[in-house]
């Protein structure tokens, strides 16, 4: 077909070189826009202190993920279809296709459930953006530190203002949010990188809405493919820009036109005004919160109860006779359902979306960490046994005030000696109000570099950091994935 052809010659858009809104146009045409114009110098100081935090996280979690089950198999299939030799396949070092780069990377990121949430959009940010975004840097032959903070920073509040604007949740709609809405905002970041333009970036927004998707069943079966979704986003993402590049049309209404993602995937439950209300003035993704704990962001706030309880009243397993964990419908359906399961995880994935074992690793241990979501440890039989004693409920306070968000936790511990102790947490450690601390941030990243799954240079964390905090001062970001490459 000729590249006259109108279904595959971009068409012009009324105000592409504008920020001011046309009344009418698609979502798309706004987003676009705001995301091809974004500079380093139009964000302060906190938004891009929060992109940098963002890469900081997404990347460690990637090391620590490259030892991950699925990951190994998943890098031995991108590098036996071989390609060309365009981007990193983290820690591994190998070079492939840009597309399938972003793939892996985005798995391991994702693989031990340790990235960044938002907890209101109920959804992970940076595990395909920031792939997605570093993969086209390679791709690109290199890319500023300038422009890859404005890829990942347009990224990462693209997924949270769809997040923030959604009014049905995840469990009713069927749908994961990360890898759903990771589809655009990995398309936005990644096109950024490569410096699309406003035509070609509605274009590829359009061509990735052909690849859209990401189900909540994957948390319900255990299935690795839960960890992979996310990359699949990316991956998909740099298919789309690459296409959009090469002046291929993709749907123009992508949002809000009469078959758009907003009505097919969302039921037209979205808040159309909270998706352009102070895009570019106020970032959402800066209310981003980052995980202490390696397991799905429902568990933390009972995790933290259950900690708490136990250092401030001493308590010791063989002394409890019943725990009681209650939290929101949201989270109740996903990771205290089916009971038996949840008490009896069979897989890593069931241990990470599962109350009842992660309170009873947090009672019995003292600690939830990486190595309590592998294959051995999921069936210590001293933490399978009290997770039995372990009863979860839909609680009808939590549930009426905080029905949409991450859940607060009540949890109550009875005693043999007839005793109860209670404690209820509202917001897990890591939400924006209750921040890590950076020594946090630094202890979690050696923590991830020490599993993965290639051994890279002792001082491999500090190199990291050390590249973020200058980030915006870098002629090419490509030094990122050098430090994330195997010892020699």
């Amino acid at each position: 077909m000729s590249t006259s052809d109108t279904s595959t010659s971009p068409q012009p858009i009324a105000g592409a070189h504008s920020t001011a809104p046309v009344p009418g146009e698609d979502f798309a045409v706004v987003l676009s826009r705001f995301a091809c114009g974004l500079s380093l110098d139009q964000m302060a100081g906190p938004v891009v202190t929060a992109a940098k935090m963002n890469v900081f996280d997404t990347l460690a979690c990637a090391a620590a993920g490259s030892s991950a089950p699925a990951v190994a198999e998943t890098r031995e299939l991108a590098v036996e279809w071989g390609g060309a030799p365009q981007a990193s396949i983290l820690t591994f070092g190998d070079k492939v296709p840009a597309h399938h780069a972003a793939w892996v990377n985005g798995t391991m990121a994702h693989a031990r459930d340790y990235d960044d949430t938002h907890d209101a959009a109920v959804l992970h940010a940076g595990v395909s953006v920031v792939p997605a975004a570093l993969a086209a840097a390679e791709l690109r032959g290199g890319a500023s530190g300038a422009d890859f903070i404005a890829g990942v920073a347009a990224g990462l509040e693209t997924i949270c203002r769809l997040g923030v604007a959604t009014q049905i949740g995840i469990i009713e709609s069927g749908f994961m949010y990360t890898p759903l809405f990771g589809h655009f905002a990995a398309t936005i970041a990644a096109g950024r990188v490569l410096g699309l333009d406003v035509n070609q970036m509605v274009n590829a927004l359009g061509i990735a809405y052909s690849q859209v998707s990401g189900n909540h069943q994957v948390t319900r079966d255990g299935a690795l493919t839960k960890r992979m979704q996310p990359g699949f986003a990316a991956k998909a993402a740099l298919v789309s820009v690459q296409l959009a590049q090469r002046n291929v049309r993709g749907a123009q209404a992508t949002f809000e036109g009469i078959d758009g993602f907003l009505r097919v995937y969302l039921h037209d439950r979205c808040d159309r005004q909270v998706l352009r209300e102070g895009l570019g003035q106020r970032y959402e993704f800066t209310q981003l919160s980052y995980k202490p704990y390696p397991c799905c962001r429902f568990n933390h706030t009972a995790i933290e109860a259950a900690l708490a309880l136990r250092a401030s009243q001493g308590i010791a397993a063989e002394r409890i006779r019943r725990v009681r964990v209650g939290v929101n419908r949201q989270a109740y359906e996903a990771v205290c359902t089916p009971v038996e399961v949840r008490k009896l995880p069979p897989t890593i994935v069931h241990a990470q979306f599962s109350i009842p074992y992660n309170v009873a690793a947090a009672l019995i241990d003292g600690s939830v960490g990486l190595g309590h979501f592998s294959g051995s440890s999921i069936h210590r039989a001293d933490i399978l046994a009290l997770a039995q004693r372990v009863e979860t409920f839909v609680d009808d306070d939590i549930e009426r005030e905080w029905s949409r968000n991450i859940s607060p936790a009540r949890l109550e511990i009875d005693l043999e000696d007839g005793t109860t102790h209670t404690l209820r947490i509202d917001l897990p450690l890591g939400h924006h109000s209750r921040p890590m601390s950076t020594a946090n941030f630094d202890a979690k990243a050696a923590d991830c570099f020490r599993v993965s799954a290639r051994s890279m240079s002792d001082g491999a964390p500090r190199q990291l950091r050390d590249l973020v905090n200058r980030l915006e001062l870098l002629d090419d970001v490509r030094g990122l994935a050098r430090v994330l490459e195997p010892a020699s």
